[in-house]
């Protein structure tokens, strides 16, 4: 039975990138920008998008407007709004590329300490309905030594949009980063999914 809400949604910016870019093994990532489908998704693709992660069920790339360096989307290929939309299949594969990610994106930052958030709902501020999370770096508290401190929150503070060049390379070292992380999953625990 077809499921509409797996369709992509027209206008959905996480539904072109999902559709722009193929899978591919994350084990063995492209050091090049991850080139764009030119058989699926619309002629439209706009911004650029830095991809770290694409499987057959999660697709992760870089936020174009970033808290911080390394700030990260990972979302589900298909169009599911809110995370009690995703399949129990999908909330898994989630759960295990965040993880994986978290410990790629601090590798390739040299930041410790970060932010996992994931909004559901326009009240609490998921801007863009396609269930998503973020991982988010948290350099400035780290550095500034001062923890117990309040500080900035997820979706306040500035942001500046993030510069081509530089996503490519970062998006580069946090793809390289989750092989390894990868690796050592399948080294430590033999049975691990990708």
């Amino acid at each position: 039975m077809f499921d509409p809400s797996s369709a992509p949604e027209d206008g959905c910016p996480f539904c072109e990138i999902a559709d722009h870019f193929p899978p591919y093994d994350p084990l063995s990532p492209p050091s090049d920008p991850v080139p764009a489908s030119t058989t699926t998704g619309s002629a439209r693709h706009a911004p650029a998008t830095f991809i770290v992660l694409s499987t057959p069920t999660v697709v992760a790339f870089l936020d174009i407007m970033p808290l911080s360096a390394g700030h990260v989307l990972v979302c589900p290929r298909r169009h599911r709004p809110k995370l009690t939309d995703a399949t129990p299949g999908e909330a898994r594969a989630l759960g295990e590329q965040v993880r994986a990610l978290s410990s790629a994106v601090a590798r390739a930052t040299g930041v410790d300490d970060w932010n996992v958030v994931q909004n559901n709902g326009a009240a609490a501020a998921q801007v863009v309905p396609h269930l998503h999370y973020h991982i988010i770096p948290r350099p400035e508290i780290r550095a500034s030594g001062r923890l117990s401190s309040s500080f900035t929150m997820f979706g306040r503070g500035q942001r500046e949009e993030l510069d081509d060049v530089e996503g490519e390379r970062l998006a580069a070292e946090i793809r390289k980063c989750v092989a390894e992380v990868l690796r050592e999953d399948v080294e430590t625990e033999p049975k691990a999914k990708l």
